[in-house]
């Protein structure tokens, strides 16, 4: 254990991983795997930026094209992008990202409250931002993000 740990200082690990220009974080208990990008099946009449779905080991499970959601540029499809594949309250789904990065440990003195600048996320899904050194990482609440009725998806996450 840590001194930080020991000393009752909650460090808390985040997924760093890009859209476009962007680095993000979310909290790396919410992310059940990490996969290559891989041919979805579309689904008739769901939003744009629900890519379709994947069979995940006899799950099918919904993926998510964050850049299209965000309006972050055409998407491009190479060998970094990944799907992170999130478990929110028990329901899976799968999150199209441009790479990621690491697993960046934060301490409650890293994260800095977020000021409402027009990002991509409204600052109602952002935790904060993450500093480290010169890097910034955009702290996304993934549960809430991924709950929300602008995601399309609350019904299916809601527990």
């Amino acid at each position: 254990m840590s001194d930080a740990a020991s000393a009752g200082t909650a460090v808390q690990e985040f997924l760093a991983f890009k859209l476009g220009a962007e680095e993000y974080g979310i909290d790396i208990l919410k992310v059940q795997e990490i996969r290559g990008y891989e041919a979805v099946t579309r689904i008739a009449n769901a939003p744009e930026f629900i890519k379709g779905v994947i069979n995940l080991r006899g799950i099918i499970i919904p993926v998510v094209d964050m850049r299209i959601k965000f309006k972050l540029g055409e998407p491009v499809y190479d060998q970094f992008t990944v799907v992170i594949i999130l478990n929110i309250n028990g329901r899976v789904v799968g999150m199209v990202v441009d790479s990621v990065s690491d697993v960046t440990s934060l301490t409650p003195e890293q994260i800095k409250a977020a000021p409402d600048m027009g990002t991509a996320f409204s600052t109602e899904y952002m935790i904060g931002l993450g500093t480290i050194d010169e890097r910034m990482l955009i702290l996304v609440d993934i549960q809430r993000l991924m709950s929300s009725p602008e995601m399309g998806l609350s019904e299916k996450l809601a527990a």
